[in-house]
C-alpha cells in the first residue's frame, strides 16, 4: 500500500500527525480548551450582564437630570413672572408716588405765590396809605393854616390810617 510505505516522506507527515494528535489527546488538550472558552465565554456574558446593568442605571440617571432640568426650567420661568410682577408693581408705586410729590410740590408753590400776592398787595396798600397820608398832609398844610388846619390834619390822618388798614 502506498500510505504504509516508510520511504515515502508522506507516511511520515501522517505518522508525525497522529503522534501530535495522541500527544494532544494524552494531555487533555480539548478538554483544556474547551474549558477555556467556556470561562471566557462566562466572562463576556458577565461582562455583558454588567453592561446592561450599567445601561439600565445610566438610563434612570439620564431621565432623573432631564426631569430635574425641566423642574429647574419651569422654577426660572416662575422667578421670572413674578420679577416681572414686582417690577411694575414697583414702576406703578414710583409713578404714583411721583405724582403725589408733584401735587404737593404744585400746592406748595401756590400757597407761596398766594402769599407773596397777599404781601405785595399789602405792601403796595400800605405804600399807597402812607402816600396818600403824606399828600393829604401836605394839601392841609397848604391850605389850611393855624391851628384849626392842625387838628383837622392830624385828626383826618388817624381816622385815613384807621379806615385803609
Amino acid at each position: 500500500m502506498f500510505l504504509f510505505n516508510p520511504e515515502d516522506p508522506l507516511f511520515w507527515v501522517l505518522v508525525a500527525f497522529v503522534a501530535f494528535i495522541g500527544l494532544l489527546v494524552y494531555y487533555r488538550v480539548p478538554g483544556a480548551v474547551a474549558k477555556a472558552l467556556d470561562e471566557r465565554a462566562d466572562g463576556i456574558r458577565k461582562e455583558l450582564d454588567e453592561a446592561r446593568k450599567l445601561r439600565e442605571e445610566a438610563q434612570a440617571l439620564l431621565s432623573d437630570y432631564q426631569r430635574k432640568a425641566r423642574e429647574a426650567e419651569k422654577e426660572a420661568q416662575s422667578i421670572i413672572e413674578q420679577a416681572k410682577r414686582e417690577a411694575e408693581a414697583l414702576a406703578a408705586d414710583s409713578r404714583k408716588a411721583l405724582a403725589e410729590s408733584l401735587e404737593r410740590r404744585s400746592k406748595i408753590a401756590e400757597d407761596k405765590i398766594s402769599r407773596a400776592e397777599a404781601q405785595a398787595l399789602s405792601e403796595v396798600r400800605s405804600t399807597a396809605v402812607d402816600t396818600a397820608l403824606a399828600a393829604a398832609q401836605e394839601i392841609l398844610k397848604t391850605r389850611a393854616t393855624g391851628t384849626t388846619g392842625q387838628s383837622l390834619v392830624s385828626q383826618s390822618i388817624s381816622d385815613l390810617r384807621g379806615k385803609l388798614n
